[in-house]
């Protein structure tokens, strides 16, 4: 039942490649928000929780009742949303409750197996999972510049804000809540240039290493 995390780099293409993998593999897909769905619904009183009409069979409806959504009080304070720092000086203590739910999350998603976790640091939260294969997604500014551009509708100038923003809140983050530096080739499997390689072709070296690992000896 493979699991594959998937860090990356705003405008890399970690969501489209993610569904793609998911696709060939016939995997779920759990990204930032289904774990935001995740959270917010954690925050509803049971009740309203239940009367969700999310399929039996969704990723959505089995991460809720294995996390207990459905019973008890809300876990997490209604006023606390998605953890999102600012550029300088990122807030950590006050968004404790999200992180622990995004962490929880993850873990949940990797036991049952069959999927694909996007983002959100799932090879550092999973860096000891067995069997887990962890790719980090990358490609030259230039490249991530338009892909931006032409997703989010924006200027070049805009673009480029939104990339340095991001670029700095992903790194604060992993660096905050994990100690490490997400840049670093070291911390994953694979670390493919989809500016280079194109999707296609990053979906098949996933597909190949993921078919030909060797369990350590």
């Amino acid at each position: 039942m493979p699991v594959i995390t998937v860090g990356r780099q705003i405008g890399a293409g970690g969501n489209t490649v993610g569904e793609m993998l998911a696709q060939r593999l016939k995997l779920d897909v759990l990204d930032s928000e289904l774990i935001n769905e995740v959270a917010h619904r954690l925050q509803l009183p049971k009740e309203e929780v239940e009367a969700e009409d999310e399929q039996p069979g969704s990723l959505l409806h089995r991460l809720l009742m294995a996390l207990g959504s459905a019973s008890g009080e809300p876990m997490i304070p209604p006023e606390t949303t998605a953890w999102n720092p600012p550029n300088v000086a990122p807030v950590f203590d006050t968004r404790r409750a999200v992180l622990q739910i995004t962490q929880n999350v993850i873990q949940e998603a990797a036991r049952a197996g069959n999927v694909v976790i996007v983002g959100r640091g799932g090879a550092y939260i999973l860096h000891d999972f067995p069997g887990a294969l962890h790719v980090f997604l990358r490609a030259a500014e230039a490249i991530r510049l338009k892909v931006v551009m032409a997703r989010f509708n924006l200027t070049e100038e805009e673009a480029r804000r939104r990339l340095k923003h991001a670029d700095e809140n992903w790194t604060a983050y992993i660096k905050q809540v994990y100690g490490h530096d997400r840049n670093l080739a070291s911390h994953y499997d694979l670390v493919l240039n989809t500016g280079r390689l194109g999707y296609e072709a990053t979906v098949e070296a996933i597909l190949a290493a993921l078919s030909n690992r060797k369990p350590l000896t």
